[in-house]
């Protein structure tokens, strides 16, 4: 929006609430019902934050952030969560590639293609799984992958899959909505040019739509990268570091955070005197931190991304 656009939209306002003073009234409350409705959105949120800050600030070390807890047991501080942060990425990368291009042409085919009965049904199925639980997807990626392996396999590209399930209606929704985006006439012009739909696609809509579309991809990632339960059920859990998703188990921050604190305090044994150390808690609460900040970088890269590669008006 220009200044002069904004200027004239407050020169109006002015206008209008200065010729009825009801009309002032009620753009008074309504504007000080919004900030008290943000206001109260704000607080269970800064209070989250502030919790996970105080309580996981103290556990962040360069040890607790390069190190595995392989061979770490009871109240032992000296295990890390490097282990956990690469598998949460490995895992998260890997489901990102499967479900953005799968996303991307679903997209692609619903804005430009899709007519008559495979459409509605495309559009009916992705409305279906958004409402998916994300056990749900565990469970299925773990039944059908029984199939070709033995029952008690767990795989890191399994997890990856379980969010991929996650991951494709989040693609397909916020992409869609970015190429519905972008006006008809970049179209248009472009086959007036002589230029075919698919390469109109590739050079014109998707560029012209390109800021929206990685913000949507950055977001969905975000959405799953947190999850739980899938993980537990597809995944498993370990304390060594695996580099492979395809050979054996591997831990995520989340699945770190809820074995953590499902532990409970330990204890330790001092000369004649039995202590209660709660290292667990602390582990619990320092990957929760991490991997807020890994969530919050993945939304200003989103926002970045959108300042920077979004079309310039004029």
């Amino acid at each position: 929006m220009s200044v002069e656009t904004t200027d004239a939209t407050a020169h109006t306002r002015a206008l209008l609430t200065t010729a009825d003073p009801h009309r002032k009234t009620t753009d008074r409350t309504m504007t000080v019902l919004i900030w008290g409705a943000f206001a109260l959105a704000m607080i269970p949120l800064v209070s989250l934050l502030w919790t996970v800050l105080v309580n996981g600030v103290g556990r962040l070390s360069v040890d607790f952030l390069s190190f595995s807890m392989r061979g770490i047991y009871g109240g032992d501080p000296s295990g890390g969560i490097y282990h956990a942060i690469l598998g949460t990425l490995i895992i998260t990368g890997w489901a990102t590639l499967i479900s953005v291009p799968i996303g991307l042409l679903t997209a692609i085919y619903l804005v430009e293609y899709g007519r008559g009965p495979l459409a509605r049904s495309v559009t009916f199925f992705v409305d279906v799984m958004t409402g998916i639980p994300s056990i749900v997807a565990g469970l299925f990626v773990v039944a059908f992958m029984t199939i070709f392996l033995d029952p008690g396999t767990r795989l890191g590209i399994m997890g990856s899959i379980a969010l991929s399930v996650l991951m494709v209606p989040v693609v397909v929704r916020s992409c869609e909505e970015m190429l519905k985006l972008v006006p008809n006439e970049l179209r248009e012009a472009s086959y007036a040019l002589g230029v075919p739909k698919w390469l109109t696609i590739v050079k014109v809509v998707l560029r012209t739509s390109v800021a929206g579309i990685t913000t949507g991809i950055l977001l969905a990632i975000a959405r799953v990268i947190g999850e739980t339960a899938p993980l537990l059920v597809a995944v498993g859990v370990t304390e060594s570091i695996n580099f492979n998703a395809f050979d054996g188990r591997m831990m995520t921050l989340p699945v770190f955070i809820y074995r953590q604190y499902s532990q409970g305090l330990s204890t330790c044994q001092e000369g004649d005197m039995q202590c209660v150390v709660d290292i667990t808690y602390q582990n619990a609460w320092g990957a929760a931190l991490v991997l807020i900040v890994i969530v919050m970088l993945l939304n200003i890269t989103g926002r970045l991304v959108n300042r920077w590669f979004a079309p310039k008006l004029r």
